[in-house]
Parts: structure tokens; sequence; C-alpha cells
């Protein structure tokens, strides 16, 4: 027992000494983007745009949920278009110019997205549509009744 008071007592001063300076692990330089992909996905609940370089690694993203929109207000053209906006400046100011549009996805933001992308000064190259078709593949849901 008495053996462990001078033990505590030195760890009480070691956490009251400053800490050393935090070196952090190295920082992120970014790399000046002209030419990039927008994907945009657009859901019946939502809508995620996301601005690429060529290889695919992330510049900026942004969704109608992370811009601010909650339930079904998400899956309006309205919040596509301020997601997209809020994105496509993101990447503007890391040096994106030119965009390949990617649009994939049933939802009411499709066209949107796109118009505001260009809106907002990103030059737009190319629009293609991949979404997903099955060639007979799993068993859709039975049909909804209304």
């Amino acid at each position: 027992m008495a053996d462990e008071a001078p033990e505590k007592a030195a760890e009480k001063e070691e956490a009251k000494a400053p800490a050393a300076p935090h070196k952090g692990g190295r920082k992120r330089e970014r790399k000046e983007v002209r030419v990039g992909i927008a994907h945009v996905q657009a859901t019946f609940n939502n809508t995620i745009v996301t601005l690429t370089d060529k290889m695919g690694n992330v510049v900026s993203w942004a969704s109608a949920g992370s811009v601010g929109f909650k339930g079904s207000r998400k899956s309006t053209p309205f919040a596509a278009q301020t997601a997209a906006e809020n994105a496509a400046r993101k990447a503007m100011d890391l040096g994106l110019k030119q965009v390949e549009v990617f649009v994939r996805g049933p939802g009411a933001g499709r066209e949107a997205a796109i118009r505001s992308l260009q809106a907002v000064g990103l030059e737009i190259s190319a629009i293609r549509d991949v979404t997903p078709i099955p060639h007979n593949g799993c068993r859709p849901p039975k049909r909804r009744r209304v």
C-alpha cells in the first residue's frame, strides 16, 4: 500500500507536464486536378454527387442529406441541385475545370444535378448513363400495390 502512493504521485505529475508538440502524420498535399469525372447517383431517396480525378480518386463529394435536407425533401431535384453545387465548388477550389458526367439511377435529381454542375462553371465534356440493368439476373421484388 505504501509503495503505490509515490507511483500515483509520479503519474499525476507526468500528466500535468506539458506534452511535447505533436507532430501529426504527413500533411496531405492537394494535387491540382484539371480534368475529372462527376458521378451522380440518383436514387428514389437521395442524390449523391462525387467528383473524382481520371483515376477515380475522390476530389470532393456531397449528397442531399449532407447538404442539410432530411426525409422526403432529400429526393427532390432542388436538393440534388444544391448537393451538386456544393461538391462542384469544393472541387473547383482544387482546380477542377472539366468533367465527364456518369449518371446512375432512376431518381428525380438526375437532370438537376447535371444542370447545376454546368451552372457553377464546370465544363461538361460528356454525359453517360451508367445505370446498372440486369440481363435477367435476380428476381425483382413483387409489384407494389398502392
